[in-house]
């Protein structure tokens, strides 16, 4: 049996403070009569804590410095620029949906599919209730040491939710002194400010440390209308102020006539969008004797955010006087008049006309969000003097969110109706609403909330020795129990607002699972990773992942590397409890001329309490380099590949409205279509039809080299995206409001230099050039498939540090220094662009300074 000294049995310890629920990460032990810190151990992707250990997954770790130079104030900001993201993760420039949430979205596979760790347990996911994904927001960038993105399917390790990979938040501990900083920016417009303040306190004990921080954000927005570079007829509806019926107005002649006028709502909404946030967070480790490893980390954050929308655009259906059609002539009507009749307005298949106005007389919808995130995870870690000793832990978890969120100036649309019915000339003659015709709006309120506890235990070690190396081994189990509820406003539940209609979400799940790895070195230079995990929810059952890797150390210069494994996601809490809801979608109607679109058309949405988990298989593959000739550079080249099956979605409606007027009556029957083209029960139902199948190749450079008499330090990061397949449609290269950027290429370049106390560091980002594919009408009006080209694009950074003696440091920088501005898509989801990919904020100025004790 081999003997180890106190300093070793906490290098042990250090292995497995962190073991629990996944970690990526081995903390910081202190030896039992030494108060210096033992140097970190740190594995990637992989519970075997062992100092010899190297996974096969590829792996990005961005630090604090480099999120320091960048001028990053939020964790979506720092990941939504990496080159394996795509898609449209909603962050702070989503101003219509996103309820002040900011997520990640690696690969573009959607956030629910990328899993989300602070200090390698599990972070409970949040927002403004039952949902599926973890608020970025939650975590401020004060308390992050690094943040590591684990580039690979990991269910196998993980469980759940990583199926394109893992996003790890490491969080400051083992700190000793006072920390200081203060940051902050605007552009060079003189809005869109952003500020941050945040304290930094810990001290060590008798074999422990204790570490406390406080953060508070403010984000200021940036209106559309201050910003010259889009066309204002991008942001117009054809929903005006003062009304129309059935797409006729009256002209100053008392006469209908056809709507020809737009409202133009640039001054109404947000590029981007205000928040507040205040954080407290800890962390302590403590040994307790006897080899025991106490560690707890604790985070609570408040946020409250806003973003506006146009005035309501109330799309109110009355009933006409005497038509037999008519399902609910108590509610009143309204007697067409032979004007009206004349110029064409009557009665569609259920005896109703519709009445559209946009509700500027009332103001701008507001929404508002107050929320809070608490997360408390602690543990208890040992070794056992077994063998060559072996490491346990037990770990629990408890997280919890909580919004309360507005919309004010919504409209009632039972009432506003009622109101109609009672002097309808009031409305149609476009004058500006009475204060008693405004009593229409009210403001809507909802409440929601996400709860998750986790309880895990494990154990790791080496079982014997091969002729190689010793075979290390991690065996653990879990349960973790999910809650999450959303209650919208009463006016919304009754179907009364103008808004969609939308059921109260309420449900739960809970899931027990075992696991096991196991690392064998076959030869000196090949190594095998071997992964097996068993998950059992009370949903659907069971479900078994797996996850093989080999790295091979060919010579001393150059290591390949490649991982095969399975992953799953299981059904979140809205996607199997969420009640019916209605959605406002961007939608053609083919049985309507070009003249008539309306732009938005209602569709019913919902949830399916059987549906099954999403499944899928990954496959990377590649090397890392470091030439012996030239010292400090490595290069990193990997293929990925991603296939889900089952996988929740909706079914397109666009097509399945194409199929129906092609007379596929299937198509009409599943979205509950007439084939005459009444779509009042349009229905877009959740169930596991979709698919994923995307590949791609990353490539690193990296290289650290003196020149003169300067530390230089240059860093590539590129990722060519192959293909991007999602239920049958190609992706690739392509870009749309609805669904993002899958740009062939993405590449990230940064080179620094510096001397002592200085540095000055250049990034650029590029983008690649996409197609925009959209539908466009020909001289007969009828619809066909148009492409644009969408060229690339290059942003430009630069930002500088210097050291103030030994406790002080000054950052300045700007982003998007040459003012690029957002490139035009026929598809955007704002001012012809999509702000999710694009900036639309312009040039920025930033600084901060940070003071240490």
């Amino acid at each position: 049996m081999i003997k180890r000294t106190k300093v070793a049995s906490a290098i042990n310890l250090a292995f497995v403070t962190s073991i629990a629920a996944g970690t990526f990460v081995a903390s910081n032990a202190f030896a039992a009569e030494e108060t210096a810190k033992v140097e970190r151990i740190e594995v990637t992707g992989s519970r075997i804590q062992r100092q010899d250990m190297e996974t096969a997954s590829p792996v990005t770790v961005i630090d604090a410095a480099a999120i320091k130079a960048e001028g990053f104030t939020s964790v979506d900001q720092l990941l939504q620029v990496q080159t394996s993201m795509a898609g449209a993760a909603v962050g702070s420039t989503t101003n219509n949906g996103s309820d002040g949430v900011a997520q990640v979205d690696l690969r573009g596979m959607g956030s629910q599919r990328t899993l989300v760790l602070l200090n390698g347990r599990r972070m409970v996911n949040s927002g403004s209730g039952a949902d599926s994904a973890v608020d970025l927001n939650s975590i401020p960038v004060a308390m992050i040491a690094r943040v590591e993105i684990l580039k690979d399917g990991a269910s196998a390790v993980y469980g759940s939710d990583a199926i394109a990979g893992v996003v790890n938040i490491i969080t400051k501990k083992d700190f000793e002194g006072f920390q200081f900083d203060m940051n902050g920016a605007g552009t060079d417009k003189g809005d869109g400010q952003n500020g941050d303040a945040s304290v930094l306190y810990g001290f060590n004990t008798d074999g422990g440390n204790y570490t406390f921080g406080a953060a508070y954000s403010d984000r200021r927005g940036v209106v559309q209308g201050d910003r010259n570079w889009f066309d204002p007829s991008e942001n117009t509806s054809t929903t005006i102020p003062t009304g129309a019926l059935n797409q006729k107005v009256l002209d100053s002649n008392g006469n209908w006539v056809k709507r020809t006028k737009t409202y133009d709502f640039s001054n109404d909404v947000f590029f981007q969008t205000p928040s507040e946030r205040r954080s407290l967070f800890a962390n302590m480790t403590q040994e307790l004797g006897n080899d025991v490893v106490l560690t707890a980390d604790a985070i609570y954050t408040n946020r409250r955010s806003n973003q506006q929308l146009a005035a309501q655009p109330a799309v109110i259906k009355l009933n006409v006087c005497g038509d037999a059609k008519v399902t609910n002539p108590s509610a009143g009507c309204l007697a067409l008049d032979q004007g009206m009749i004349d110029a064409g307005v009557k009665a569609d298949a259920r005896g109703q006309v519709e009445y559209r106005r946009r509700m500027k007389d009332v103001g701008p919808r507001i929404y508002s969000q107050d929320t809070d995130t608490w997360r408390l995870s602690a543990g208890l870690a040992g070794s056992l003097d077994v063998h060559t000793g072996m490491n346990w832990n037990v770990d629990y978890t408890f997280g919890k969110n909580k919004a309360a969120t507005s919309v004010a100036n919504s409209i009632n649309a039972t009432e506003m109706a009622a109101s109609i019915y009672a002097d309808p000339y009031a409305w149609f003659v476009g004058s500006p609403l009475t204060a008693e015709m405004m009593d229409v709006a009210y403001l809507e309120q909802t409440t929601g909330g996400n709860e998750q506890q986790t309880l895990a235990a494990g154990i790791n070690g080496e079982l014997f020795d091969l002729s190689a190396g010793a075979v290390g081994f991690a065996l653990g189990a879990e349960y973790r129990r999910e809650s999450g509820f959303y209650t919208p406003d009463a006016v919304i539940v009754a179907g009364d607002g103008t808004a969609a209609q939308q059921d109260p979400t309420d449900g739960n799940y809970n899931v027990i699972s075992i696991f096991q790895e196991v690392s064998v070195p076959f030869t000196e230079k090949l190594t095998g990773e071997f992964a097996l995990r068993l998950d059992d929810y009370s949903t659907f059952g069971k479900a078994t992942t797996w996850k093989i890797g080999l790295t091979y150390t060919a010579t001393d210069e150059l290591m390949v590397r490649g991982v095969a494994a399975t992953g799953f996601r299981a059904p979140s809490v809205a996607e199997l409890y969420g009640g019916n809801s209605g959605s406002y979608d961007y939608l053609t109607n083919p049985w309507l001329a070009l003249s008539d679109q309306t732009g938005q058309i209602l569709v019913n949405r919902t949830a399916d309490p059987d549906l099954k988990p999403e499944e899928s298989e990954s496959f990377t593959a590649g090397l890392v380099y470091s030439p012996d000739y030239i010292d400090g550079m490595s290069v990193t080249l990997d293929y990925w590949r991603f296939k889900v099956s089952d996988a929740i979605a909706r079914m397109d409606v666009q097509a399945g409205l194409d199929a129906c007027k092609g007379g596929v009556a299937t198509a009409c029957n599943t979205f509950n279509i007439t084939e005459d083209g009444d779509l009042f029960n349009l229905t877009s139902a959740l169930t596991n039809v979709g698919s994923q199948d995307t590949s791609g190749i990353d490539f690193n450079l990296a290289y650290s080299f003196e020149l003169f008499g300067l530390d230089w330090k240059v860093n590539n990061d590129m990722t060519y995206l192959v293909q991007f397949e999602q239920d049958g449609e190609e992706y690739t290269g392509t870009i749309d409001g609805n669904f993002g950027a899958y740009a062939r290429v993405r590449n990230n370049f940064s080179v620094s230099a510096g001397q002592d106390d200085w540095t000055v560091t250049y990034f650029n980002r590029y983008i690649g050039s996409m197609t925009d594919i959209y539908t466009d009408y020909d001289e007969n009006d009828d619809p066909f498939t148009a492409y644009a080209d969408v060229d690339s694009i290059i942003y430009h950074n630069v930002s500088g540090s210097y050291h103030f003696g030994d406790n002080t440091t000054l950052t300045l920088g700007v982003k998007n220094f040459t003012d690029e501005k957002p490139l035009y898509v026929t598809n955007g989801s704002d001012a012809g662009t999509v702000p999710e990919v694009y900036d639309t904020i312009g040039r920025t100025i930033y600084g901060g300074v940070t003071v240490k004790f």
